[in-house]
């Protein structure tokens, strides 16, 4: 395993000017399923002294469920859907109560965003929204508080654990932060993990093809002592390909204000390459696939190595159906996802014209051939 070189924290934590914070229930609430007052303080703390500096900070938090259990005096949480979002609509009220009273005593606004998958993995307009709702919430210099809609998202609840470490990536990238700290009950990413927890050497730093993190998360992460690592790996992932940077941190042994003065804890993840413009992060990372398009090694060259769009000659066939303008999902031979891109033909066009040249494709659809994906219109992973 190739050992990472390592750059200066302070020097890279120092150009942060907008951050997001996740703390998950396991950090954030006591075995009682009541809300730890020093954890919470601590990070209040954390983020008015962060904006006084200048900094925008927005927290992800969990907890509702497990609050509301505390609450209601529960030893066990339910398997049922309505009983947990039932839970999750109590707890969310002392949730935001707790952070509200102490935001309050140090005269700082808060403002609460509770999101559900499809209101980030929508269609462009909602997206765009959402951007202005946070970007106004920033101009009046007030913290975004934001959860998991869980009284209402039955599919998020089934899944159980985890989930707000995607959400927090995607807000991550909604938003265009520099940085994601991830606090949960590991001090990092390790080596191996076991069923009795981390195993093996911390991870300081984690930077393009450093670590096999696919091959990680493939592996037995199955939280019995990870802290939900394999949903941890993929939101380090996503924003790495964003050119953002992401910290995996313990939300009691490590502070967060410890974490921006370069400090090492945790593990950082390095952005793989440029960070890119809102439109390509939608594309990329936040569209709904319509469809699949695979293409062959000449093609992939040409996209990959030389920055070419996609031509009708390159693509080897499609899948799904699905319209002009449409995102779909770029796929090698090998069956290896390459990227996404918006697709100037429907899918049944593109069935027509596999495999042809510009003045085939003109011939057979009667008009003018183009790109199959332009490359301003596609995203490469």
């Amino acid at each position: 395993m190739t050992e990472v070189s390592e750059v200066s924290r302070q020097a890279l934590m120092s150009e942060v000017q907008r951050l997001v914070v996740k703390i998950g229930s396991s950090a954030l609430t006591t075995r009682c399923h009541t809300l730890d007052d020093e954890v919470v303080t601590q990070l209040v703390e954390d983020v008015v002294e962060l904006r006084s500096q200048g900094l925008e900070v927005a927290i992800v938090t969990s907890g509702a469920v497990a609050a509301g259990m505390g609450r209601m005096e529960l030893d066990r949480r339910p398997d049922n859907i309505a009983q947990l979002q039932a839970l999750a609509a109590i707890g969310q009220v002392l949730l935001m109560d707790v952070y509200k009273d102490k935001f309050r005593r140090r005269g700082v606004p808060i403002g609460q965003v509770l999101l559900t998958a499809e209101d980030i993995l929508g269609d462009r307009h909602r997206y765009v929204n959402l951007e202005n709702t946070f970007r106004n919430l920033f101009a009046y210099g007030a913290v975004p508080l934001i959860n998991e809609n869980d009284s209402v998202a039955v599919a998020e609840l089934r899944r159980q654990l985890g989930e707000n470490d995607m959400l927090a990536a995607y807000v991550t990238n909604l938003i265009r932060a520099d940085m994601l700290v991830m606090f949960s009950d590991v001090e990092g990413l390790y080596h191996a993990f076991g069923p009795s927890g981390p195993e093996g050497k911390l991870v300081n730093q984690v930077s393009q093809d450093s670590l096999d993190l696919e091959g990680m998360i493939g592996r037995s992460f199955d939280g019995r002592g990870s802290g939900g690592m394999a949903t941890k790996l993929r939101a380090a992932r996503l924003l790495m390909a964003c050119g953002e940077m992401a910290v995996i941190a313990h939300g009691r042994k490590h502070r967060l204000r410890h974490i921006l003065a370069g400090r090492e804890q945790g593990t950082l993840f390095l952005p793989t390459g440029r960070k890119l413009n809102s439109r390509h992060r939608w594309i990329g990372f936040a569209s709904q696939c319509r469809g699949s398009a695979v293409i062959d090694r000449g093609a992939q060259r040409a996209i990959a190595e030389q920055d070419k769009s996609l031509l009708p000659v390159g693509v080897v066939s499609c899948e799904g159906e699905f319209d002009a303008g449409d995102v779909v999902q770029v796929i090698g031979e090998r069956g290896e996802k390459l990227g996404r891109g918006l697709c100037r033909y429907s899918a049944s066009e593109l069935r027509r014209i596999l495999g042809m040249s510009s003045p085939e494709v003109a011939s057979a659809l009667g008009r003018p051939a183009q790109e199959v994906i332009h490359r301003d219109d596609l995203v490469l992973f």
